[in-house]
């Protein structure tokens, strides 16, 4: 098939998709009712604008449609932060857009008599998009989330902020504040009770909120991360500043058993390479 047909084919799967707008926009609306009735209006223009990006992810390149992503996460976590509403709202939106518009494109793969090849770059890319709208949602969340706690807020918060599920794999356990033994010893409990609650598969847990990790909050964190693997939950430990990890070195702490990142970002990155 050449790149005409190619070009007509994608623009043919493009517009179908938006010529259903509507109708896609009412079945999300039916697959659960909101809870969340004071940001009825954002939600629906979440919803249009998720679809005009899918919808055009098909016929026009990956970086101008990342671009387009960036502009939505960005008006979407806004919206969430300053509701205080938590990050698994945005996070539906592109998981069920992702089933709905996924069914379409199948479709019409299928009566536009796409051969396997041309059927799986078209799903890939989407795919892609995705992947893509899930990361920057959550780097953003997590960025804009922290910068509104102030140091108040930090010390009431401190292991109380709940495992953020931001994938049907993939959790996040942001830590903030010091770690004693009694906190310690909640870090276990809500990290394993959360993690089989949400039927995770990973888990990060970030420690870039936690001012100083001695030899006792090492003990207890490898622990967490050592049960979380026997419930079948991999973990990887974000956050490690430079002046932490050398603090755990010389206090003699293995940490060559468990996958350590400077970085949420980095982290996530790792986790997201893996389908979700």
């Amino acid at each position: 098939m050449n790149d005409q047909m190619t070009l007509e084919y994608t623009h043919a799967i493009s517009n179908k998709i938006m010529s259903k707008k509507q109708e896609l926009i009412l079945q999300k609306n039916n697959l659960r009712s909101t809870q969340y009735k004071n940001i009825e209006s954002q939600l629906h223009s979440w919803r249009e604008n998720i679809i005009d990006i899918y919808a055009n992810s098909i016929k026009i390149d990956l970086d101008t449609t990342f671009e387009l992503l960036k502009e939505w996460g960005a008006e979407a976590v806004d919206t969430l932060v300053n509701f205080n509403l938590p990050l698994e709202i945005a996070l539906n939106e592109v998981r069920d857009y992702r089933n709905l518009i996924g069914r379409i494109i199948k479709d019409e793969a299928s009566s536009h008599h796409l051969t396997y090849d041309q059927f799986y770059d078209l799903l890939s890319n989407f795919d892609a998009v995705v992947d893509r709208a899930v990361h920057w949602l959550s780097m953003s969340y997590s960025r804009k989330f922290y910068t509104r706690i102030n140091a108040a807020e930090a010390t009431a918060l401190e292991l109380s902020i709940p495992v953020i599920k931001i994938s049907k794999q993939i959790g996040v356990l942001p830590l903030i504040g010091d770690i004693d033994t009694q906190r310690a010893k909640e870090l276990m409990d809500k990290a394993l009770s959360k993690g089989s609650d949400l039927s995770l598969e990973y888990m990060v847990i970030d420690l870039s909120g936690v001012p100083i990790i001695d030899t006792m909050v090492a003990d207890r964190i490898f622990k967490v991360v050592d049960a979380l693997s026997l419930i079948g939950i991999e973990t990887i430990l974000s956050g490690i500043r430079p002046e932490i990890a050398q603090t755990m070195t010389h206090l003699g702490i293995d940490s060559t058993t468990i996958t350590v990142t400077p970085s949420l970002h980095i982290a996530l990155e790792k986790f997201l390479n893996i389908k979700i």
